[in-house]
């Protein structure tokens, strides 16, 4: 079993160098901001040769950095995606827990997991807070550099990302509500919603 799981809500929205995060007090029930805090995320994904998993839209990636360091799996589902989660392993091993490759041998088989990218991102992240300080939301603004580690191809670009917290609105109707009116001031701070799905269909081209 992993350590933990989670339904990840979020948007992604491309900026470019010289947008500045807007003020989000007042969309939805966000009454409160944190001060930003700055963290380098690193993580390396894996899959098959031929990106079985990618194309499933199934991302593996053991991640150094940040508050939830570690490994996920990131399935696809009917409202966001299923986050699973595993620590690191001793000394900080980047070798799969068994756990974690039995959760997809029914979808790769025997086929044999090799690292496909390196994303680094330099992430500042700001919690959103309803006015009892429960954490509805965090805006990350990640300045991002990818390689694409089976040809080689390397990328940059800077993206903000909306994600739901634990605080969020129970229905979906208000969770699409909340993030609505959090995404019309990020556009009318310049950003663009992103024609990507995740950083690593990005760093891949796909």
């Amino acid at each position: 079993m992993p350590n933990h799981s989670q339904i990840e809500i979020e948007r992604k929205y491309d900026v470019d160098d010289s947008a500045v995060p807007p003020r989000l007090v007042g969309a939805g029930a966000v009454a409160i901001e944190s001060d930003p805090a700055t963290a380098e995320l690193v993580a390396v994904y894996i899959d098959t040769a031929d990106l079985a998993l990618a194309r499933d839209r199934i991302a593996v990636r053991v991640r150094h950095g940040g508050g939830d360091e570690g490994w996920h799996v990131k399935l696809p589902g009917d409202e966001g995606r299923t986050e699973l989660h595993w620590p690191l392993g001793a000394g900080d091993s980047d070798d799969p827990p068994a756990e974690l490759l039995a959760t997809l041998r029914d979808r790769i088989g025997d086929a044999r997991l090799q690292p496909i990218a390196r994303v680094t991102n330099l992430r500042t992240t700001v919690i959103l807070q309803d006015a009892a300080g429960f954490a509805v939301a965090e805006l990350c603004d990640d300045h991002v550099a990818s390689e694409n580690l089976s040809t080689g191809g390397v990328r940059q670009w800077r993206e903000w990302e909306v994600e739901l917290l634990g605080g969020a609105p129970d229905t979906r109707e208000g969770r699409t509500v909340l993030l609505d009116e959090i995404e019309q001031r990020l556009l009318d701070a310049g950003a663009v919603v992103s024609a990507s799905s995740s950083k690593l269909a990005r760093a891949l081209g796909l």
